[in-house]
Parts: C-alpha cells; structure tokens; sequence
C-alpha cells in the first residue's frame, strides 16, 4: 500500500528555533489577511515561502529560499529520519489536555485512481495550480499535508512517544492556542518499522487536497518530460503528517453554513414555508441551546433566522428523494441531508457542482459568529451542524465518494515552518539514504 520515506530535513538554523515561535505560520487555506500581514512584517518567517506574493509570488519564493540556505538561516540535518509532531490542545470549554501524536515524512504521490491515498473532497482546479507551480520553482515543500492510517494496535506510538522526549524544538502556543512538539527518529531499525507498517496501510487525506493535487500535477509534468524516469526520483514523493486514526485525540470539528441571502428574495416566512415538507419545524427560546438541541441526533439541524431559534429533524420518510448519484454514506451524513434539501428542494441550487460555486453560502467554524453575523444583517440565516465522524469519513472514502464541501475541520491545523524537505534530485542523492530507497 503506502511507501514512505525519511527525509534530511530543511530547518531554521539552531540560533532560530530557539525563537520558533516567530518563525511558524497557518496553513495558506486558513490564515486570515490580518494574520498574514503580521506575519508578512517578519522577514524570516516561514509565510514567505508557503505563502509568497508579489506579481511573481513564486519566483520571489525561490529567491528568498535561495537566500536563506546559502546565508545559513536553513539549514539541512546530515541524517535522514522521521520527524515526530505532536500538538498539545484544548477544546473550549473542556478542561482536558488533548495531545495529538504523528509524524512527517515523504509518501509517494499516489494517484487517487491507485487508491492508496483516499481523498474525501473535491479541489478547486485554480488553487491546485497555484501550488504546483509554487512547487515546480522551488522544488521546497514548505507545509505538511494531514493523512490518516489505521492501527488499532498503536504499533508506533511507543517510538513516537520516545522520540518526543528529546524534543528539537517546541512553540509556546500558536495561532490556534495550540503547543507544537517536534523531534526526530534517525534508528534505521525503527524507521524500517514505520515504513512496514504503512506499506499495509491505505491514508485517507484529513487536510491538504489542493497541495496534494499539486504534488501529483508536479509529478504527471516531470514523468511526461522524463519516460526514462525510474521512480525512485523525490519529486515521485510528497511531505505528509501521519496520524492513527484510531486515536482519541484526533478531533474533528464542525463547519456551520451561513445564508449570505435567500435567492428570490424570500421573506423569513416563505423560506420556513419551503423547508416544511421536508423537515419538523420547532421554534426555540434560546438560540444558544441549539448545539445542545441537535447533539448526536442524525438529520437534525439549528436553525436562526430573524432572531428566532428553531430545531430541525428531517422526517424521515423524505430521505429517498435525495437522488444525487453518489454513495449510500455520503446520502446518509448530515451535511448531504442539509445541502440537499435546503439549498435544492428549498432555494433551488441544483446539484454539488452548482452549490461549490454558490455565492450565497458562507463555510463558518464558530458557533457564536453565526449568530452574531445574522444579528447584524451580514447574513439571512445560519445553520448549526453536528461534526462529522471519523467513522463517517473512513465509510464515505472507503466508498470511494467524495463529502460536501468543508465537511470536516480537522483540529488543530498543522503549522508551517516546523519542518521543510526539498524534492531537487541533488538532495536525495546522499549516502545515507540508500538503506530506504529500494521500497519495502
């Protein structure tokens, strides 16, 4: 199944990571533009190569990579290994230390038809192609892609939790409250262990599908120019954080659907009038119980809209209309229930394709935003969901399926900056390699 291998990784040098808090940043999807401007106002931090701008954003990447390896600010480590990353978290309200436990390394490219690494949404082409080209001139993976594997046995978790001990660097906090741990496994016996147990493994990609999708398009256009090519070459592999998807501490969080309006212009009245035949309607007093409401209930839903709360269940005898052509898991999660019958039955937006491209829905992670955002008229309705399941997730990619759009908030985001690898042919030549390049 997967193929993995150590790589020498690229690294602020030692007088840096003693700071690495100023040097780490959000992921390019998710950092916010006045997140991004601070970060921009540090000339050493790690934005400027995941996220570089300017009319030649990737051209000025290579430039300041090229610049930061020669004047030492990255510096590569002599032995190839397995980078262990653990994330230490809370959840609000929850006074419980989660700690998430992974590790980095390469993983061959595989092409979704191949089925060995399992996606669970769609790309938006534009996005896939600004991280191929970034890819294509730096030949620097800058950022970590999220896969999962499954091992009920937490083989590895031992090696993991030794290595951790030793740490190379940590943040006091991150954007997202987080604390980010990195060591490294350089035991040739243990890293042998890794790759037999992932060569057993399917991944399913957690985060990350449009810079995966740039790996693979990197990767098609080198094959394409090279059909002498004998695999082994590194930009064959691409940079990915490896978590079991058999751990508690693997959380996903749920992403509310905000209503920017009501096509037709509907009045609040017309839109309840519409949502009717499909799902029981109650009007709540406080639309602050409405998480509490819906929690661990299939098919139910928030709803706030005109200041008033309501709590929605699908009648179930309405479930066969939804006829899209896909999977029996993806007709049976809650988000395919709400997209399907709110947002085609009720406001007319027909098909997945037409909806991923609807201006009218927003995609929000925080509960009170919702409310507060309709209160100040910015948007017409909110709906409250459930999260999706891990289980969820494993059924739909196993089903070879693909969820709605922002299914799934996988919490909390890996950070750039921790770790870099390059793909030029020249780093994968070193003598200490050869132990891992024939497979498994």
């Amino acid at each position: 199944m997967a193929e993995i291998q150590p790589v020498r990784g690229w690294r602020y040098n030692a007088g840096l990571s003693e700071h690495i808090d100023a040097y780490v940043s959000p992921l390019f999807d998710v950092v916010s533009e006045k997140q991004r401007e601070a970060l921009y106002r540090n000339p050493l931090n790690s934005i400027h190569l995941s996220v570089p701008r300017g009319a030649d954003a990737a051209g000025e990447a290579l430039r300041r990579l090229t610049e930061w390896q020669q004047t030492g600010i990255l510096q590569q480590d002599d032995l190839p290994g397995i980078y262990a990353y653990y994330q230490y978290f809370r959840l609000p309200g929850s006074a419980r230390e989660y700690c998430r436990k992974g590790f980095m390394c390469h993983i061959r490219a595989y092409d979704w038809a191949e089925n060995v690494v399992l996606r669970h949404e769609n790309t938006l082409p534009a996005a896939v192609d600004d991280r191929a080209e970034l890819l294509a001139r730096t030949q620097f993976q800058t950022s970590a892609t999220h896969g999962l594997y499954r091992d009920d046995d937490f083989a590895l978790e031992r090696y993991l939790d030794e290595a951790i001990q030793d740490p190379l660097y940590e943040t006091e906090e991150d954007y997202q409250g987080a604390r980010d741990v990195l060591a490294v496994i350089q035991d040739a016996a243990i890293i042998r262990r890794f790759q037999q147990l992932l060569a057993a493994r399917e991944v399913i990609l957690a985060d990350g599908h449009h810079r995966y999708e740039g790996s693979l398009a990197y990767r098609q256009a080198r094959q394409a120019a090279d059909p002498q090519a004998t695999g082994r070459e590194p930009w064959n592999f691409h940079l990915m954080y490896l978590t079991n998807a058999a751990a508690d501490d693997l959380r996903i969080l749920p992403t509310h659907r905000l209503l920017l309006e009501l096509p037709g212009n509907l009045s609040d009245e017309e839109f309840l009038g519409r949502l009717e035949p499909y799902f029981t309607v109650l009007p709540k007093d406080d639309a602050y119980d409405l998480p509490e409401l819906i929690a661990g209930k299939p098919w139910a839903f928030g709803l706030y809209l005109g200041g008033q709360a309501y709590k929605l269940r699908l009648r179930p005898e309405t479930h066969d209309q939804l006829n899209w052509d896909t999977t029996a898991e993806v007709k049976a999660l809650d988000l395919s229930v709400l997209h399907f019958f709110v947002l085609e039955k009720a406001l007319g937006i027909v098909g997945p394709d037409a909806q991923r491209t609807w201006p009218g829905v927003a995609y929000v992670r925080t509960f009170s935003e919702c409310l507060t955002r309709v209160d100040r008229g910015e948007a017409r309705a909110a709906f409250i969901v459930n999260e999706v399941s891990m289980d969820e997730v494993e059924r739909v990619c196993h089903s070879g399926a693909v969820m709605p759009p922002k299914s799934t908030f996988f919490y909390p985001k890996t950070i750039g900056g921790f770790l870099f690898t390059s793909i030029r042919d020249d780093d994968h030549d070193h003598v200490f390699h050869s132990p891992f390049n024939s497979g498994v």
